[in-house]
C-alpha cells in the first residue's frame, strides 16, 4: 500500500508526528477534565449499578470466541451489552423483592443439568454422575488459564456458562413472582367466551374517508405537531448524523496486468539470473520443469499453494476445462486471468480414479485429535499401535470389522452401522482418506492419520472409473502498483483538499466523474455504512464532539480510500420522518367531518346525508369480521356484537371509515357448565409474557450507555 511505503519513507518525521499528537491529546485531557475523569472506565450504568470496562471487555472477547470471527467487533459489543443489561436488571428487581440466588443454587441447577448428568467424563466406575469429577474439571480449566488461547477460552466459557445458569435462575425466579399474581377467574373466562363467541345480524352504513375529497380538509403544521406531541412514543429518534462519501478505490491498472502476466511468463520456463550473494550467474527451475510443486509455489512466492486432488472436466473451470483435460502431461497453459489472478497451470498426473467409493473405518482417537474429549487418554504412538492391532485382526478375518467399529469406534454414527460410511464422491472425506479410498481398489484395508486420529479404512467398493487430473497452479493476484496506489492517494488527497477549501461536493465530484453516495440517520452505535460495509471509524468520527457540519476527512478503507462530508447533525427527540402523520390528522378529521353532518336519526337519512346506501351484513363476530360488500373490520366487529339489539349507534369509527350500526339480531353462544378452560386460555396467555415482563421493567430502570466512547 502507499501509505506503507509513505511511513517507510518518513519513519523520523512520523515518529515526531505521533509523540506531538500523544502529547496534545494528554494536554486536552488534563484541560477538558476527561482524562482522569471518575467514568473513565465506566462503560454504562443500571439503576446506579456501573458496568465496568474490564468486565464488559471480558464478555465482548467470549462473544468474539463463540462466533468464531463471523460476527464484527460492535455486533459482539451489543451481545455483550444486552446480556449485562439483562444481568443487572433482574438483580435490582430481586434485590427490592428481598430475593438472593446464592452459590448452592447455582451449583444445584448446574448439576441437576442433563448435559452434566448423562456427561461420561463426570461419570464414576458404576456409571453415575459424580459432583467431584465435575469438580476437578472445572479446577483443571482453571489452572490451564494461562497456558495458550484455547485453555482461555475454555475457561472463558465456563465462567459465562456459570453466568448463564444464574442469569437463568435470577430471571425465572422474579418471572415466577410476576407470573404468580397474572391469574384469571371464572367470571373473566365466561366473559371472555360470549365476547369471542357471539354473533350479529345487523344492518349499517359505512362512510369511507375517501368519500371526503382531500382538497375539502386542511392540514396545518400545527395540526401535525400537536398529533406528534400527544403520540410522542411514536415518534421518539436517537441523534444520528447524515453524510456523503466518494469512495477511491485502489485497483490494478492495465498496465500492472500486462507487467503481472509478463512476470508469470519468465516463471514458465528454465532462466538464468544473477545472485547477489553468489556474485555470480545462477540457474533458476522453471515451472514447467518443476516436479515438487508445493514447494515451487512457496519458493517463488505462488499466491496460491499447490493443490494436489484431481478432477474431472466437469470439475475444472469452464475457461480451461477442455484446454486442460485434452493437454498431455508435463503440458503448461497460460498466462490466464481467472477469478482476480493470473496463472499457469501444468497437467501434473493423470489417473484412472472411481468417481464415487464405498467404504468403512474404525476411528482411533488420541490426545490432541479434533475428536478427542476427557475419557481419550491414549497418546499418538499409543493409538497408532492399538490402529496396528486392529488392522492385523480384520485382515486375517473381515467379518470382525463389523463388531469392532461398534464396540471401540469413537465415530459413533458410523460405529451403530459397523462402521459403514456409505458412497461418497472424491471431495467428501479428508485428504487423507480420501486418497486411500480413492487411489486402492475394492477389499483394500489399510490405516491413515487425519485430524480426527487414526482410521482403519476398508474399501466396500468403487464405482465409474475415469480419467481424473492433477493440474498444478501458479498464480499471480492482480492487484495495484505501488505507482498505481500512490496516483490514488494523490486522488483521494486533492479531493479532500479542494472540498476542505469550499468546494460543492456534488459539483466537484461531476466534474471529475465521481460518484457521491449519501448515508442518512446514522446513529452512534451503528457499524456498517451502506455500500461501505463496517466502517466504525466514520460513525465514530461523525460523533465526535469537535467535528462541525461540513467538514471533510479522509479515511483509509479496505479497498482504498473513502472522503467523507458530514452534512447534518439531527439531535434526539420527536421526528415524522418516514411516516405519514398528515395522513392520521387527515383521517381524523374526515371522520369528525362526517360524525357532524350525520345528523340523521334513522340509518336511511345517514345514509342520504352521506350519498351512500343501508347495507346489512349477517353472522358477525370477532372471528368473523366480514362486513359483505365492504371489507374486514376486525376493530369494529368487537365493538357491535357488544351492541343491544334495535339501538343505532353512530360513529364507530375504524381504519378506513365510520360506521353507523343497528343489531337487528345477537345470538349469544350456549352456556356452558364450567368456563374453567376458559380461564385456564386467558392464564397462558398472561403467563407467557417474559419479553414484556422484561421490556416493561427494562423501560422503567435508569440505563446509562456509554459504550459509544469506547467503541
Amino acid at each position: 500500500m502507499a501509505v506503507l511505503s509513505k511511513i517507510r519513507e518518513r519513519s523520523l518525521f512520523l515518529v515526531i508526528i505521533i509523540a506531538l499528537a500523544l502529547f496534545s491529546f494528554v494536554l486536552s485531557g488534563l484541560f477538558q477534565g476527561n482524562l482522569f475523569s471518575k467514568n473513565t472506565n465506566n462503560i454504562g450504568e443500571v439503576n446506579g449499578e456501573s458496568i465496568g470496562r474490564e468486565e464488559f471487555a471480558q464478555q465482548v472477547e467470549f462473544y468474539r470466541t463463540r462466533s468464531n470471527g463471523r460476527t464484527s467487533n460492535i455486533q459482539n459489543v451489543n451481545n455483550a451489552w444486552n446480556s449485562i443489561v439483562r444481568e443487572k436488571i433482574y438483580e435490582t428487581q430481586l434485590k427490592k423483592s428481598g430475593i438472593v440466588v446464592g452459590e448452592k443454587d447455582i451449583w444445584d441447577a448446574i448439576v441437576n443439568q442433563i448435559s452434566a448428568q448423562n456427561s461420561p467424563q463426570f461419570l464414576n466406575e458404576v456409571g453415575l454422575f459424580d459432583q467431584e469429577k465435575l469438580k476437578e474439571y472445572i479446577a483443571t480449566l482453571q489452572d490451564n488459564v494461562d497456558e495458550n488461547d484455547q485453555s482461555k477460552a475454555a475457561w472463558l466459557g465456563w465462567l459465562n456458562y456459570e453466568k448463564g445458569v444464574k442469569n437463568g435462575l435470577e430471571q425465572n425466579t422474579y418471572n415466577s413472582l410476576i407470573k404468580a399474581g397474572l391469574g384469571s377467574t371464572l367470571i373473566e373466562g365466561k366473559s371472555d367466551y360470549f365476547y369471542q363467541n357471539t354473533n350479529v345480524d345487523l344492518q349499517y352504513v359505512y362512510v369511507p374517508f375517501a368519500s371526503i375529497a382531500d382538497s375539502l380538509i386542511t392540514v396545518s403544521k400545527d395540526d401535525i405537531k400537536n398529533y406528534i406531541k400527544s403520540h410522542a412514543k411514536d415518534f421518539k429518534v436517537d441523534e444520528s448524523r447524515d453524510i456523503q462519501y466518494v469512495t477511491f478505490d485502489i485497483k490494478a491498472s492495465s498496465e500492472d496486468e500486462i507487467e503481472i502476466k509478463n512476470e508469470l511468463s519468465k516463471v514458465i520456463n528454465n532462466r538464468e539470473e544473477y545472485s547477489a550473494a553468489a556474485k555470480t550467474t545462477i540457474d533458476i527451475l522453471g515451472f514447467k520443469n518443476a516436479i515438487n510443486f508445493a514447494e515451487f509455489n512457496t519458493e517463488n512466492g505462488s499466491d496460491i499453494p499447490f493443490d494436489n486432488k484431481f478432477y474431472t472436466k466437469d470439475q475444472l473451470p469452464k475457461t480451461i476445462a477442455d484446454t486442460l483435460f485434452n493437454a498431455n502431461l508435463n503440458d503448461v497453459y497460460g498466462p490466464y486471468k481467472e477469478n482476480g489472478y493470473y496463472k499457469i497451470s501444468k497437467v501434473s498426473e493423470i489417473k484412472q480414479l472411481p468417481d464415487s467409493v464405498k467404504a468403512s473405518h474404525i476411528l482411533i482417537s488420541f490426545i490432541g485429535s479434533s475428536t478427542a474429549d476427557a475419557t481419550v487418554n491414549k497418546d499418538e504412538a499409543e493409538a497408532k499401535k492399538v490402529a496396528d492391532s486392529i488392522l492385523k485382526i480384520v485382515k486375517a478375518d473381515k467379518s470382525k470389522f463389523e463388531e469392532i467399529a461398534k464396540e471401540i469406534s469413537i465415530d459413533k454414527v458410523s460405529g451403530a452401522k459397523g462402521g459403514d460410511l456409505g458412497w461418497f464422491t472424491y471431495n467428501r472425506m479428508v485428504p487423507e482418506f480420501r486418497d486411500f479410498a480413492f487411489e486402492n481398489k475394492t477389499n483394500d484395508m489399510g490405516i491413515v492419520k487425519s485430524q480426527f486420529g487414526f482410521h482403519i479404512i476398508k474399501i466396500d467398493g468403487q464405482k465409474n472409473h475415469q480419467k481424473f487430473i492433477q493440474v498444478a497452479t501458479f498464480s499471480r493476484k492482480i492487484e495495484a502498483s505501488e505507482k498505481t496506489e500512490n496516483e490514488v492517494f494523490e486522488k483521494a488527497e486533492t479531493f479532500a483538499s479542494e472540498l476542505s477549501s469550499g468546494k460543492n461536493i456534488n459539483d466537484l465530484a461531476k466534474e471529475r466523474s465521481y460518484n457521491v453516495n449519501p448515508v442518512l440517520n446514522i446513529k452512534t452505535l451503528d457499524d456498517n455504512l451502506s455500500q461501505l460495509g463496517s466502517q466504525r471509524q466514520i460513525v465514530r468520527w461523525t460523533f465526535e464532539e469537535n467535528v462541525k457540519i461540513n467538514d471533510i476527512k479522509r479515511f483509509d478503507t479496505d479497498n482504498g480510500y473513502t472522503v467523507v462530508i458530514l452534512n447534518k447533525k439531527n439531535k434526539a427527540g420527536l421526528s415524522a420522518k418516514g411516516k405519514n402523520v398528515r395522513s392520521i390528522v387527515l383521517n381524523q378529521k374526515k371522520a369528525n367531518l362526517i360524525k357532524e353532518k350525520s345528523t340523521g336519526e334513522t340509518l336511511e337519512e345517514i345514509a342520504k346525508q352521506n350519498n351512500t346506501i343501508a347495507r346489512t351484513s349477517l353472522a358477525i363476530s370477532n372471528a368473523s369480521p366480514a362486513f359483505s360488500g365492504v371489507g374486514r373490520f376486525t376493530s369494529i366487529a368487537g365493538v357491535v356484537t357488544s351492541l343491544e339489539e334495535n339501538v343505532l349507534t353512530k360513529n364507530i369509527v375504524g381504519k378506513s371509515g365510520v360506521v353507523f350500526a343497528i343489531v337487528t339480531k345477537k345470538v349469544l353462544p350456549t352456556e356452558l357448565k364450567n368456563y374453567n378452560s376458559n380461564k385456564k386460555i386467558l392464564e397462558r396467555a398472561l403467563q407467557n409474557r417474559n419479553i414484556q415482563i422484561y421490556n416493561a421493567i427494562k423501560n422503567n430502570s435508569e440505563i446509562v450507555d456509554n459504550r459509544a466512547t469506547f467503541y
